[in-house]
Order: structure tokens, then sequence, then C-alpha cells
């Protein structure tokens, strides 16, 4: 396949879950929803059954405004709401964690309403990840879950497995962080939206059928010479930045994204799993204790989150780091204040952008890529 074409093909799947939760169905196979964050999956797909992503997106919030105000957090209303209309009728089961204080009221609020429909698998980390006896804990909380998504389902989930299925989403974290590498020096080739939609692919996909096409596009991409970009090189941050109109707005404004710090993008695929341990769950365990630089994640070291997002854009040769604020996600809200202040000491523009999944009119946001834009010109001139 050639480059565009395999685009077009992850950019269709991208945009089409529902069509892609039909295709499996009609092959016979289970689907199981995942809401954000760091729920694994692995154990969905150890059992055999297909893991879909459920990040919101674009559409009409109605139902869900019965159990949530209608301010809350957009993330958070739209997967509900998405549960509760018919989007995802079909699903066997739907796997939620409760990380922060604006995902607990999402668990709750989907037991006594779409839990009804579509089972709830719940998933509970520990915060205090690192020390033996919080991989122990985790280790029994992924066995916890693993027993539930079989009780409900009916299919097993087998230690013999889990080998295989590391050996997959290893696989599949090593091409998108090769990717992403790649999609910043060929900027001419991949365009900010199609950057976006090839990862966005995944959460959509059975990871075997994912990995045969970005490794393709990434081996395709290795063979052309690097390309030459004028536009503004920038960092960007926050949950998610899917959303067609938004994507525009970078292209218009001729935006290379050259690393991210996005929670559905990179965020979920720095760390492998070690698939040197024998027990499966504690893998997942150890793999949760390694992950770091997450405002959802705890870490004692309040300077190590801030550093990391600033390296980002010292390693990148980035012109600024683009953050869009989840509006009334009170995790990242918090978190701005380091954030701006670590941008300010190193010197590199930080600008911070009001966002919610239902945006439509993105007038203020190329106001200020404008006058970004503008600034970096100055500055190389």
């Amino acid at each position: 396949m050639e480059i565009r074409e395999i685009l077009d093909t992850l950019a269709h799947i991208a945009n089409n879950q529902r069509e892609q939760i039909d295709k499996y169905l009609a092959e016979g196979k289970k689907v199981v929803g995942v809401f954000p964050y760091y729920a694994p999956e692995e154990i969905v797909h150890a059992g055999g059954m297909v893991p879909i992503g459920i990040w919101g997106g674009q559409g009409p919030i109605d139902q869900a405004k019965n159990y949530f105000p209608t301010f809350y957090y957009s993330l958070a209303l739209r997967c509900l709401e998405m549960s509760l209309d018919g989007t995802l009728d079909g699903l066997s089961a739907m796997l939620v964690t409760t990380l922060d204080d604006t995902l607990r009221p999402l668990s709750q609020n989907y037991k006594v309403s779409a839990g009804r429909k579509i089972p709830m698998v719940f998933f509970n980390h520990g915060q205090h990840r690192k020390e033996e006896f919080g991989i122990t804990f985790n280790a029994k909380m992924f066995d916890k879950a693993r027993k539930r998504l079989e009780e409900v389902t009916g299919e097993t989930v087998p230690d013999e497995n889990f080998k295989h299925t590391f050996e997959v989403y290893n696989d599949m974290r090593r091409l998108k962080r090769e990717f992403i590498k790649l999609a910043a020096s060929h900027r001419k080739t991949i365009s900010a939206t199609d950057r976006t939609l090839v990862l966005k692919a995944s959460w959509h996909m059975l990871k075997e059928e994912y990995n045969e096409l970005l490794g393709a596009l990434v081996d395709a991409l290795k063979a052309l010479p690097e390309e030459e970009w004028n536009g503004p090189r920038v960092v960007t941050s926050g949950i998610i930045v899917d959303n067609p109109g938004l994507l525009q707005v970078f292209d218009d404004y001729d935006i290379n994204i050259v690393a991210d710090d996005v929670a559905h993008e990179s965020r979920g695929f720095r760390i492998d799993v070690d698939t040197s341990i024998d027990d499966p769950m504690r893998a997942l365990a150890d793999q949760f204790a390694r992950m770091d630089e997450d405002p959802i994640l705890y870490d004692p070291d309040i300077t190590k989150r801030p550093a990391y997002v600033v390296s980002l854009a010292e390693d990148n040769d980035a012109d600024g780091c683009l953050l869009f604020m989840m509006n009334f996600n009170d995790t990242e809200e918090m978190e701005y204040p380091s954030l701006k202040k670590a941008y300010e000491e190193a010197g590199i523009p930080l600008i911070k952008m009001g966002y919610d999944q239902q945006m439509s009119d993105f007038g203020q946001v190329k106001t200020q890529l404008e006058t970004f834009k503008e600034m970096v010109e100055l500055n190389r001139f």
C-alpha cells in the first residue's frame, strides 16, 4: 500500500468507530469498551476479545445530563452519553477506571445507568504504585478485573495467552514511538490531522491489524528523505486534541507537532510491559509502577512532571508548547501554574487554550496561533 492509501485507511477507521464495532461483532468476536485512563486492555485481548477505546468525541449530550451537571468535564459526559444512546450497543462489557476526582463519579453514574445494559468491569488502581506493597496490590486488582471480565463475558483469560498479547502491545508502542518521530521529520507528507488520526485509529482496532498497517507506514516513511518545514514546531499537551476543527486549524497555520504530552496519544505508549516477568498480573502492575509524568498519577516529586514537559520541547527543538486545557477538569487545571513557571524559566512560550469536545468555534485558537506563528517567525529572523 502507498503512504496515502494507508493514511486514508487509518483515518477512515479513526472516524468510524461504530463501523469497526459492527465489523468485529459480525466476525463473531466479543467487543469490550475501554474508558480512560490506563485501563488494562491487554486483559481483554488475552481473552480473545476486542478492546475498543471510548474517548467521548463530538456529538450531543442529552441523557448524560440526568447524571452529571451540564458544565461537567465533557469527556466524561460524552463517554456516558455514548453508553446510553445506543452508540455502543452490542458491547459485552465496559472497562472503567477511576484515577482522579473527575473519573470517580463517571464510574458510579455508569453503574446505575448504562451499567444495566453493558456490564461494568471496574478497576481501581492503587496510586502508591512503585513500592512492593503497591505492586502487589495492583496485581491483585488486575486479577480481580480479569475474573470480573470472565464472569460477565463468559470468556476465559488464561495466563498463557498474555505472552503473545504483551508482544503485540509492545510492538504497537514501539511503532507509535517511531511514527511520531517520523511524522515530525516528514511534515509535508504527514499533516497534523494525519498524525492524530493514525494514532487514534489504534483505539478502534485489534492491535495485530493496526501494527500491520502502522509498520508498513513506518517503513515507507523511513525510505523517504527528511523534509524541511518552516512552520512552527510545537509540543501539544492535554487530554485529547482529536476535534476535526482544531486539527484543521493546526494544518491551516502550518503547525508541526514534533512531540506530544497528550493522554489520548503519547502518554499511553511510553512504557512497555516487561515480558521477562512470569506472572502477567504482576507484569501489568510493574508497567504501571514505571509510569510517570502524568498529572493523574501520584508522584511525591512535584518537579518531575513540569521538567519532563519542558524537556519534550527542548529535546525536539520545539518553538513552544500548545496546552489544551479541558474545561472543568480539576486535575489538569491544578497543575497549570507549575507548567507555566517551568516554561517561563526555560524561556519557551507556553500557549494555554480552553478546550472541550463540543467546540466548533476556534476563533480564539486561531488568534492565539496567528500571534504565536508571527512570534516564531520574528525570533527566527
